[in-house]
């Protein structure tokens, strides 16, 4: 792909291969944190966390999450692969979180106000430990935004607003403050998810609206730049009515939106109708997968990046 990467992750290897579920055990093993069944079965793993008795859940401290460790000993790989050619001069290095509301709203049981609050605070001193760590013209962070879906479509209880129209506000409020840790010099980019575990949705999305909605709120909050939002589109939608809310998205032209419209189960005409259907609604958008390319075998990457390739041109 060479000179069209405008930046690269470093996907989600070793521990982190199933996204913020590596962060479950970490936060079972603290010492003023005790396991509990959740209330029903759910989307994902079936175990939450809450304060041991007589703990208060705002001296909780989270400690070490491990994203900061992760991003810089990649960086270092990063930075060797760009100095021997393999990756272009002007790719940046891009480090992809999970919003506190990924963490916290799958694996804890309550106060889940207070421990947001927690956890926020412990990933944003370990975003700023990127930062520091990482020049900020060679870096990109994109913040997973996934678990917000599930509470809007009522998959996971929520803990800040009982309808829609609140819950949007209150997500929206979060991603703007997220968004404004990240420097001006820094890129930022937002992925919109309906979920992948077991490669399903926690639902199946009615249409875009409630994307649409959430990247308008971020664009407009925001006091800076957004140089991407990411959205998903399930397989089997290749009518316009999918697309149709995005005729709505009001993102800035320095923004890029990408629609995850590249399946690998249908190829090249599935992707193809996806695009036709896309373009019903809104004119210029790039393409990925649904989810990113974690959790497939890696055989089968080739393909995928060949499958783009294809794509690519059509939309040319």
């Amino acid at each position: 792909m060479g000179a069209e990467l405008k930046r690269i992750p470093d996907g989600e290897t070793g521990v982190r291969d199933n996204w913020v579920v590596w962060q479950l055990p970490k936060i079972q093993a603290h010492p003023d944190l005790e396991t509990v069944p959740p209330p029903s079965p759910e989307y994902g793993p079936s175990e939450r966390v809450q304060p041991k008795p007589g703990v208060d859940a705002a001296s909780i401290d989270f400690g070490p999450l491990g994203y900061a460790d992760a991003a810089l000993e990649s960086w270092q790989v990063f930075q060797q692969l760009r100095a021997e050619g393999t990756i272009p001069a002007h790719t940046r290095f891009q480090v992809s979180l999970p919003t506190p509301i990924a963490v916290v709203g799958a694996f804890v049981a309550g106060p889940q106000g207070e421990l947001e609050r927690r956890y926020e605070a412990q990933l944003l001193s370990e975003l700023a430990v990127i930062l520091d760590g990482v020049p900020a013209e060679d870096l990109a962070v994109q913040w997973d935004t996934a678990v917000e879906f599930a509470i809007f479509e009522g998959v996971f209880p929520s803990w800040f607003g009982a309808d829609y129209p609140t819950q949007l506000e209150e997500v929206g409020e979060r991603l703007v403050r997220l968004g404004a840790a990240v420097p001006e010099s820094v890129e930022l980019g937002y992925h919109l998810c309906y979920g992948d575990f077991g490669h399903r949705h926690f639902v199946e999305p009615a249409d875009t609206g409630r994307l649409a909605a959430v990247a308008n709120r971020i664009v407009t909050g925001l006091g800076r730049r957004v140089d991407w939002v990411h959205m998903p589109v399930p397989r089997s939608r290749t009518d316009a009515d999918y697309f149709k809310p995005l005729a709505d998205l009001d993102l800035p032209a320095d923004t890029d939106l990408y629609l995850g419209l590249v399946h690998a189960t249908d190829g090249r005409d599935g992707g193809l109708r996806r695009i036709e259907a896309a373009r019903t609604a809104i004119a210029e958008f790039g393409i990925a997968t649904e989810c990113g390319m974690g959790r497939r075998p890696a055989e089968q990457i080739p393909g995928l990046f060949d499958l783009h390739a294809e794509l690519a041109e059509a939309l040319a």
